[in-house]
């Protein structure tokens, strides 16, 4: 139950008192909510919240989560980690594995104006199509998107945003993390970003949680520049944990442009690389070629 205090201490250390109507003045030192003001707006003991927050009661019910959750400010994906902490004593979710279904590699293939992308909850790309390995300079499977960011691309620039960036993925990894808690693999990856990456452990700290849905990405590639994207991300239902990533241009657009530019310079090349989504795919324009032996 320890990720559910440390949940429970950061979001509380969140809320403004006056929000929900608690009176502040200059001697005030606690930052947020104090532990009796969080048990005596959600309607239980003060004794009985202390022992959550130091990890002592266990499998608190439904209905006192949904009243810490109201009381905390969550929204809809905070609200369902909490509960998720709170049943980690109950059976957990199996950690998905196995290889990528053929068909999901046939829809990639038949996405060619769009970088596309498997990608599983430890942020591993599992394939790709030609478009989504030129985007990154390299070879799909092998890449993970939360190293790669935090770990390779800090200075390069590649990732427009890159601090936002930065906050998707640790969200991300936390709400894997606890879906996950018994993922070696997951375990071992935010070891090694938390050994290499301050700004990681910075906000690892935090506890955040984020769920990957859509919205804005950009990317200053080296050879077509900035590429203003929209990222959908298509949850596959059958393999849990999978979801099939979409990057877009808006029609007209200089990013729309850009990919069509992007596309084209391997159309000339006569062999097949492997980025891990097909027969279709073909080697990287040679500045790219040079870009990943660089790397």
């Amino acid at each position: 139950m320890g990720d559910l205090a440390g949940f429970l201490r950061t979001r509380r250390s969140r809320v403004d008192p006056a929000a929900v109507g608690i009176p502040t003045d200059s001697r005030r030192r606690v930052e947020g909510l104090r532990r009796e003001e969080v048990a005596h707006l959600s309607g239980v003991s003060v004794d009985y919240y202390v022992r959550l927050e130091q990890g002592r009661a266990t499998q608190p019910s439904a209905q006192v989560l949904d009243a810490l959750a109201r009381v905390l400010g969550l929204d809809e994906t905070e609200c369902e980690h909490l509960h998720r902490l709170a049943r980690q004593r109950r059976p957990r979710a199996k950690v998905p594995g196995g290889r990528v279904r053929p068909e999901v590699l046939r829809v990639l293939d038949l996405i060619p104006d769009a970088p596309a992308m498997v990608m599983d909850h430890r942020l591993d790309v599992l394939a790709g199509n030609r478009l989504a390995g030129l985007l990154y300079g390299r070879p799909m499977p092998g890449l993970n998107t939360a190293r790669h960011l935090f770990l390779e691309e800090t200075e390069r620039g590649f990732y427009a945003d890159w601090e936002t960036c930065t906050l998707d993925a640790v969200g991300h990894l936390r709400l894997a993390a606890g879906t996950y808690p018994e993922d070696p693999r997951l375990a071992s990856l935010i070891g090694e970003l938390a050994m290499g990456s301050e700004r990681f452990r910075r906000l690892w700290a935090r506890a955040d949680v984020r769920a990957r849905t859509h919205g804005r990405k950009a990317f200053q590639h080296p050879l077509v520049g900035l590429l203003e994207l929209h990222q959908e991300n298509f949850a596959l239902s059958d393999e849990p944990g999978r979801e099939l990533l979409v990057l877009s241009a808006a029609p007209g657009s200089p990013a729309e442009d850009g990919l069509r530019l992007l596309a084209g310079l391997d159309a000339d090349s006569d062999t097949g690389s492997d980025t891990g989504s097909g027969a279709g795919s073909r080697d990287a324009h040679p500045e790219v070629k040079a870009r990943q032996v660089r790397e």
